[in-house]
């Protein structure tokens, strides 16, 4: 005979509650995936936006541990918090819900825009709706800034943390060694034992490590690699695999051995790749499905994002159980907050870098002024905002 827990869990009514979670997860993810502009850091504070705040899917800190985790492997930053959001959610479907659905728009969009070159040679013009777009993506990203840097920025050593890892990345500091030693300095700041920080340090900046090998044996290829779906895997995988920082760094990889080794594209098709990373949500990553597209037709396009993304699924797969685990050991907490206060301070730089173009006439800034009193005095939903503002640059912007 079944316990009444037992018989609550096998009921028709539990089972189309998780049917119902379950459409829920799509839904969202979907949805934040055709919406998504903006890059990474406009991505994560969509993410704070609808899981913390809205749906209170996720506490505050739980978001900034899972950003700092984020932060501290290889891959689409954005994408990882989606598959790690997707499995505190709703568990190994969760996980692969999550990163696919958020995925999955972007690449749909990019493959249709890629068709569109093939046949004609040239792009859509989208230049009225991104400006649009990119003011409602600041106060987007503002917003979110504050509300993390409150808990975040908790302790006056952490707020100093911060400005040191602002001026680091602004003298050109590697993403992944401002991180490293703002883990390390919260580690001293924090009375933690030498022999701690000599145990702790490594595990901080051995993720580093992939990419310089990787990076010193691309260079010291001469070599031309055929064309051919598998070799586009391969590159695509091994990129996706060992990337870390902002998805131009993908570009600079691009360019490397695709353009100047091995002659697969040309200077001007690789400008559209990143125009077409612009123009299109989602990460900056689906300029691999374009360029995939125009080598190998869709096999290509699928291939190659199958190959920068699946790393991304792994990395987040080995980094789950551990989360738990360092948020419980004094050291790794205090090495965390200072990754999270030094993963604030690179989407400051980035924000104030964007804030330049975004803010570049009287109708971006009144776009700004609008949506910082939707956002914060109606609350309106980020994606509706952000597709009001494409609707605005579409009709004004010629």
């Amino acid at each position: 005979m079944q316990s009444g827990r037992e018989q609550q869990i096998d009921s028709p009514d539990a089972g189309a509650m998780r049917t119902e979670s379950m459409r829920e997860l799509i839904a969202v993810f979907l949805r934040l995936g055709l919406t998504a502009f903006g890059g990474p850091a406009a991505h994560v504070s969509m993410m704070e936006d609808e899981f913390v705040t809205r749906r209170r899917w996720l506490s505050r800190q739980d978001f900034l541990d899972i950003l700092g985790a984020a932060n501290l492997i290889p891959g689409p930053n954005s994408t990882e918090m989606a598959i790690h959001i997707g499995f505190r959610r709703a568990g190994l479907h969760g996980f692969a819900i999550g990163g696919a659905c958020f995925i999955l728009p972007a690449v749909v969009i990019v493959m249709m825009v890629s068709w569109v070159y093939v046949q004609y040679g040239t792009l859509p013009q989208a230049a009225g709706m991104l400006h649009g777009i990119k003011p409602v993506i600041m106060i987007i990203i503002l917003q979110a800034l504050w509300k993390l840097g409150r808990l975040a920025l908790k302790d006056w050593y952490l707020v100093v943390v911060a400005a040191a890892s602002i001026v680091l990345n602004l003298w050109g500091v590697n993403e992944i060694v401002v991180l490293a030693v703002a883990g390390i300095l919260v580690l001293f700041a924090r009375g933690v034992s030498t022999r701690a920080i000599r145990n702790t340090t490594p595990a901080l900046v051995i993720g580093a490590l992939p990419l310089g090998v990787w990076t010193s044996a691309s260079a010291a290829s001469g070599v031309a690699v055929p064309a051919s779906l598998s070799a586009l895997f391969l590159f695509f995988l091994k990129v996706g695999g060992v990337l870390f920082g902002s998805g131009y760094v993908l570009l600079a990889f691009i360019r490397a051995d695709l353009v100047e080794r091995w002659h697969w594209l040309t200077e001007a098709q690789l400008l559209d790749a990143i125009a077409i990373g612009q123009i299109t949500p989602g990460p900056l990553f689906t300029s691999a499905t374009f360029i995939g597209y125009i080598l190998a037709g869709p096999w290509g396009a699928a291939v190659a994002t199958t190959g920068i993304f699946l790393p991304a699924f792994i990395y987040v797969a080995l980094s789950i159980p551990l989360l738990p685990r360092l948020r419980k050991s004094a050291r790794f907490a205090a090495a965390l907050d200072g990754i999270n206060a030094g993963s604030l301070a690179l989407m400051a730089v980035v924000s104030w870098r964007l804030g330049y173009a975004a803010m570049a006439d009287w109708m971006s800034i009144a776009i700004a002024c609008a949506t910082a009193v939707l956002l914060i005095r109606y609350r309106v939903n980020s994606t509706w905002l952000v597709i009001g503002g494409g609707l605005v640059g579409l009709l004004f912007v010629r």
